[in-house]
């Protein structure tokens, strides 16, 4: 099976997380007479698990505002599917990948979190969409399961050295893909890794076919639904945020001067024929940081100290900078920091973000030249006076930093396409769907 995995699989979000987000889940009817659709290696997939996710899929297609393609259009699409994430569980089963419990809890409060929901409310969320909680409890720790193992299998073994990344940015390719983003789409026509003639014009032909149709006003999501060999085609082809340079060579300069909205002609990639369409723009903009010129005196409760007494001794302090005495004089007399002490208690320019919430509070709030009250925060108490507020030009750490992501993103996405690949082709499956063509190893079953 060949596969294009979107971006924020480096990381991959619980499937059941961005459903809730905006869709609804059913629960699978119950029937009376449950059946095997898939034998993969030492497990099964049952008709029921199916025609839950075929459902759940269907619901998601809805929200989505497009046409739902029936029941036997998507069975094929969803049970390979299924193929694949089974087979990612039983290695992580023989690899004692465990979830606890605590993992868990955490894991679906924060997907309740993300939809404004408490677990209470998540729970009656599901119930009015038939969906049990403990079901998807289950579904989530799948998911867990995959990541993780994905991490060990591939993530782990990616490598970007600061050659690579000092390479990148000096190609005219780098130098012109890091000042903006593109959110894309794909539709693949898999091909063998050992494909003939004729497979090979099978395959352009269909990929041309949809093309025309696409051309002639046809939903790109649905075809990518009904058609795409893609690990993202039940997402409608949706690839999420990429860099030009992720993308195999044909299109990297067509995507550059298309309108959103276009989509490109199809293209050979080792994987087999793709189309792509141009979803949004976004980036190339200077990157700005702010940093704040600040300097402090630092006074800590102790043995011998109460906190009543060191905040009296912080007030006095200030009472002594504002009758005229030299803060960097008082600084190195009183304070405890130790990182700012003997430099007058000066931190030099500073991100705020590096700072204690209390701290960054204060100082947002404290005019240029201005010493502040004492305030406490969980080092002590504090004084502090601002000497100065700058926006820096950071373009180049971003720069950097840009990247480094679009150079692991691209090495992770052509190591897991390889990899799920490698696991599908390797394993027993039997697809006992009517139609079902047999190819790998579905053939030895047969």
């Amino acid at each position: 099976m060949n596969v294009k995995i979107k971006l924020s699989d480096c990381l991959r979000p619980l499937m059941l997380g961005a459903l809730f987000l905006g869709t609804a889940a059913a629960h699978a009817a119950v029937q009376p007479l449950d059946k095997v659709v898939a034998i993969v290696d030492n497990d099964v997939i049952m008709q029921s698990q199916l025609d839950q996710r075929v459902k759940e899929v269907q619901q998601t297609i809805a929200k989505r505002g497009g046409g739902v393609p029936p029941t036997s259009v998507l069975d094929q699409q969803v049970l390979e599917r299924l193929i694949v994430e089974n087979l990612q569980l039983q290695i992580g089963d023989r690899s004692g990948i465990r979830i606890t419990d605590e993992e868990l809890n955490q894991a679906v409060g924060t997907i309740a979190q993300r939809n404004n929901m408490s677990i209470d409310q998540f729970r009656a969320a599901l119930a009015r969409d038939g969906l049990s909680y403990e079901d998807a409890r289950d579904q989530i720790r799948r998911e867990m399961i995959i990541s993780r193992v994905r991490q060990r299998r591939v993530a782990e073994r990616v490598q970007v050295s600061e050659q690579e990344v000092k390479n990148f940015l000096a190609s005219d390719l780098g130098k012109m893909q890091l000042s903006e983003e593109l959110r894309l789409a794909n539709i693949l026509i898999p091909t063998p890794d050992s494909a003939n003639a004729e497979q090979l014009n099978a395959a352009a032909a269909k990929t041309q076919a949809i093309y025309d149709r696409l051309k002639a006003g046809a939903d790109f999501a649905q075809m990518a639904i009904a058609q795409s060999g893609s690990d993202n085609a039940l997402e409608g082809g949706d690839m999420g945020w990429r860099k030009a340079a992720q993308l195999p060579p044909p299109f990297d300069r067509e995507l550059s001067a298309m309108e959103v909205g276009g989509i490109t002609q199809p293209a050979r990639t080792p994987g087999g024929f793709i189309i792509l369409k141009l979803l949004e723009r976004r980036g190339g903009e200077a990157s700005l940081k702010d940093e704040v010129h600040v300097r402090h005196i630092l006074v800590k409760p102790s043995e011998i100290r109460t906190v009543a007494q060191t905040k009296e001794l912080a007030q006095k302090i200030y009472e002594r900078i504002e009758g005229g005495e030299d803060f960097a004089t008082l600084a190195k007399s009183f304070s405890e920091d130790p990182g700012s002490a003997l430099n007058g208690g000066d931190l030099n320019w500073i991100d705020p973000r590096a700072l204690v919430p209390e701290f960054q509070q204060v100082m947002n709030d404290t005019p240029q030249g201005v010493l502040s009250k004492p305030f406490r925060t969980q080092y002590g108490w504090h004084v502090l006076e601002v000497l100065g507020r700058r926006a820096t030009d950071n373009t180049t750490q971003a720069r950097e930093q840009q990247a480094l992501t679009v150079l692991r993103n691209r090495k992770y996405d052509e190591e897991l396409q390889t990899w799920l690949r490698q696991i599908r082709d390797e394993a027993y499956v039997e697809n006992k769907l009517p139609g079902a063509e047999p190819t790998g190893t579905d053939q030895a079953a047969q």
